[in-house]
């Protein structure tokens, strides 16, 4: 079997920290233009006007869109033949040092510290930094690196409902968070919105965090009920009155994206996240003959991601 060369994989990684720092992915960017062009309110129209103008900029000179750079994570997919040369060990330290050299490189502000010490590497590196998050699939000899550079202040919040609570529950936190965010300055809006529904608290967390970060704007889930909040959502999160920066508007949420994880049977978890007007992402596929291909979307959320039964079924029964 052969394995997919470290070097390149430290490399591609490098790429991808500048790609996500100063290149907005091109669905958002679009989601954000026809937000600007749909805009009446003074100030939000002036802030999406200038963020426009700032993306252009930022491209044309190479460096970040944003003075505040977030915490940059890594997510990483795998088909199930991949291998990796020296092995999970050797993937996670060239991560960690692609994160350092990008820090001073591109440069991204370093945003990690110790929570008790306060103790400051400026490499964006230390416990549990860069976080680092994995999945698989079913074939394939390829490796998905997946750069996020989120915010990692606010703009998050969690809540365990009762069952009984339903479908208004949930839009009471929905609303209730997005009034937050826009009242206490909690996230940079407009923004994706990603809600998690079920699952553990950890997971709900997670499965929220995800939906914010690792979906393309215009994506759908693929339960059409699903898809069906996830349109009355962004709509309802339009109707409250904010726009961009929580200035008077109504372009608050570009994109509301639900992803679900089976749960205890006495609760309904939830978690709603705001991945801001920055919206920073990049991903490559390495193959191990040494091709690499660079996108803007992740393909997180697989058939086989979201998968319900015991058994993984064939290929043929997953398509039909």
């Amino acid at each position: 079997m052969t394995e997919t060369p470290l070097a390149l994989l430290e490399s591609t990684a490098e790429t991808l920290m500048d790609k996500a720092a100063i290149e907005i992915p091109q669905d958002y960017l679009d989601g954000l233009q026809a937000a600007a062009d749909d805009e009446d309110g003074d100030l939000s129209s002036f802030v999406l006007k200038a963020m426009l103008e700032n993306y252009e900029a930022a491209k044309e000179d190479r460096r970040a869109m944003c003075g505040d750079t977030g915490v940059p994570r890594w997510f990483v997919k795998m088909g199930n033949e991949a291998r990796v040369e020296g092995g999970m060990c050797a993937l996670e330290d060239a991560l960690r040092r692609a994160t350092a050299k990008a820090t001073n490189g591109v440069p991204l502000r370093p945003n990690r510290v110790h929570p008790l010490w306060r103790t400051d590497h400026d490499n964006n590196c230390g416990i549990g930094a860069p976080e680092i998050e994995y999945a698989f699939e079913p074939e394939g000899d390829w490796i998905d690196l997946i750069t996020v550079h989120k915010g990692g202040l606010f703009g998050t919040d969690y809540r365990m409902l009762f069952p009984s609570d339903g479908i208004q529950g949930i839009k009471r936190f929905y609303l209730d968070s997005l009034m937050a965010f826009g009242k206490r300055g909690l996230a940079c809006q407009p923004a994706i919105i990603g809600i998690g529904l079920g699952g553990s608290k950890d997971i709900c967390m997670t499965l929220g965090k995800r939906a914010s970060v690792l979906r393309t704007v215009g994506s759908k889930n693929p339960d059409p009920r699903i898809a069906e909040l996830e349109a009355e959502f962004k709509e309802l999160g339009n109707s409250i009155g904010m726009g961009a920066m929580g200035f008077v508007g109504k372009n608050m949420v570009v994109q509301c994206n639900i992803e679900v994880g089976y749960c205890h049977t006495g609760g309904m978890p939830m978690s709603v996240h705001a991945f801001c007007l920055s919206s920073r992402r990049a991903v490559a596929r390495i193959w191990p003959d040494g091709r690499v291909e660079y996108r803007t979307d992740p393909d997180w959320f697989t058939p086989y991601m979201r998968r319900e039964g015991v058994e993984w079924a064939p290929r043929v029964e997953a398509a039909e």
